[in-house]
């Protein structure tokens, strides 16, 4: 079964329940690089311009606090795996309590508890950039073992047109392979040929199509019973005697002229394609449509030739940062299993988002971590008001928009609730939460002044607390407001309470939120590829 878990991923892979030994297929990371960038994530209009609500993401900057020593030092004093202790204590003695320390110490148990779930079969991707790559691979050599390592792969992101000053630009990320063990799942991956190749290399024809004429030396010059004459000419061959008669018959084999080597018909229709080698420079950036404003986000193409070749048909993808939910669209789409984790609602609310229009109700998926009941919730309030915002908000489907500082046009929003009046034009609904207590009539005021200021048609107060009589006199008094194109009635100001939301004992007044004259595109499912399991280590013939 699909799932969205929302909290610190160390924790659930701790979880030998949710995550038993030997239970995924594939593994992709993309954790924060360290690089000391301040993230942002653009909330796009319809017509897919920048919003000018702006919400800040993360802060993808590491320092030696004391939950990293306890972190750390947990990790050396219980990792069952004494050569990585070792390594990390090294590393520990070398970069000190640097940055780069702390962003090692993160990572560390969280890739050995991702070695532990995957299957003997199954291979890991993380995506990093070169601040921290050649720490990474030390760490992933002590975890995997370094016969494990695959591949380092090039991903060209960019063609970055600048002068530079003292660095050429940087225009690619690193993607490190390892697997589990030597007899890993892989499907070798093939691109379209270039046009100006094929022209080149296709350079024959027939009845049969386009074709190239290929060697048939065999490049080991001792082999005596593969040694003898054909078509007046003796070499060392790559196939029998009988092979290659029954390939002449069938005309696969072609003598150009007499005393000319004889070569191999291979047809274009019957080449799988270009091979992908560990530089991939055929999967642009984000960008168009694709974009989601997530300033990480990587292509669905990216994540897709990842799960075709290293995950089987029905096999399970896990996604332990997953961000705006690219892997676990690609899994969808190629009809993988998928658990994605993250530890915030912004992330969560953007993959159920990202799937329902993708995929609609195809997309079935459990949902783990987040308050299921009035207590829960009163306690992710107490512990981080600003999860809890981003929480309620998903309760109705709002998407959350950054709080001012007291002054300008966001001051008094939470999030925002859009619908379409025609065409090209949409309405919104302004929503606030309150997740402390003493919430009163001023608080209904408070919204009604900016639902007028910000010339929205309606607000929504989310709250923890029950309403006063006052608040709902208040709300009651503001009167409804009618929308052109559904000609339909609704409260200018409506109060919904968390426990209300949650027990299903209110729900939102409001009109649909689903734009009435387009439909997204809805993703399909590619077709799957065959199963192919290869022993990189196999035994000498």
């Amino acid at each position: 079964m699909n799932r969205l878990l929302f909290g610190d991923n160390l924790k659930w892979l701790r979880d030998t329940k949710v995550f038993p030994d030997a239970s995924v297929d594939l593994v992709y990371l993309d954790p924060p690089f360290n690089s000391n960038a301040n993230y942002n994530v653009l909330f796009r209009e319809a017509s897919g311009e920048a919003s000018q609500a702006q919400f800040h993401a993360f802060t993808d900057t590491w320092e030696w606090t004391r939950e990293v020593d306890d972190t750390y030092q947990a990790f050396v004093d219980t990792c069952p795996n004494a050569r990585v202790v070792e390594l990390v204590e090294a590393l520990k003695k070398f970069l000190k309590t640097s940055p780069m320390m702390a962003y090692l110490a993160m990572m560390a148990p969280r890739l050995v508890e991702l070695h532990r779930v995957l299957k003997p079969t199954a291979s890991l991707y993380l995506h990093c950039d070169s601040t921290a790559s050649h720490y990474l691979k030390l760490v992933l050599d002590g975890i995997f073992g370094a016969e494990n390592f695959r591949n380092e792969i090039s991903w060209i992101r960019s063609n970055p047109k600048s002068l530079g000053t003292v660095n050429f630009p940087n225009c690619r990320d690193i993607i490190l392979r390892y697997s589990k063990t030597s007899q890993c799942y892989f499907n070798k991956a093939f691109g379209e040929h270039d046009p100006e190749y094929v022209d080149k290399a296709y350079k024959y024809s027939d009845e049969q199509g386009r074709y190239r004429l290929l060697p048939l030396l065999n490049p080991n010059d001792n082999r005596p019973n593969l040694t003898y004459e054909f078509l007046g000419v003796k070499r060392v061959w790559r196939w029998t005697r009988e092979r290659m008669q029954k390939a002449y018959k069938e005309g696969r084999v072609v003598q150009l002229k007499p005393g000319a080597v004889p070569q191999y018909k291979l047809y274009l229709h019957e080449s799988k394609g270009r091979t992908i080698t560990d530089n991939w420079d055929d999967i642009p950036q984000v960008a168009g449509k694709e974009a989601l404003g997530y300033p990480t986000q990587k292509p669905a193409a990216l994540l897709e030739r990842i799960i075709d070749t290293s995950c089987p048909k029905d096999g399970v993808v896990l996604d332990p940062f997953c961000g705006c939910g690219t892997t676990v669209h690609a899994a969808q789409k190629l009809g993988r299993q998928w658990t994605g984790i993250d530890i915030t609602f912004l992330a969560i609310n953007l993959i159920k988002r990202r799937l329902r229009d993708a995929f609609g109700d195809d997309a079935q998926f459990e949902e783990h971590g987040q308050p299921k009941d009035f207590e829960s919730a009163k306690r992710l309030a107490e512990l981080d008001k600003f999860q809890f915002q981003h929480w309620a908000l998903s309760l109705i489907g709002a998407r959350p928009l950054r709080e001012g500082s007291g002054k300008g046009a966001d001051r008094g929003v939470d999030g925002l609730l859009y619908f379409y009046e025609g065409k090209d034009e949409r309405a919104k609904l302004i929503v606030q939460i309150k997740g402390g207590g003493n919430v009163s009539a001023k608080d209904i005021r408070d919204l009604l002044g900016t639902v007028s200021n910000q010339k929205a048609m309606g607000g929504v107060l989310i709250t923890l607390e029950k309403p006063t009589k006052p608040m709902v006199r208040e709300s009651v008094g503001a009167g409804r407001y009618k929308t052109k194109l559904y000609q339909k009635e609704y409260p200018k100001i409506q109060i919904l309470t968390v426990e209300g939301l949650l027990n299903g004992t209110e729900r939102l007044e409001a009109p649909p939120q689903a734009n009435p004259f387009a439909k997204a595109e809805r993703e399909g499912r590619a077709e799957k590829q065959e199963e192919i399991f290869v022993d990189q280590h196999p035994a000498p013939l």
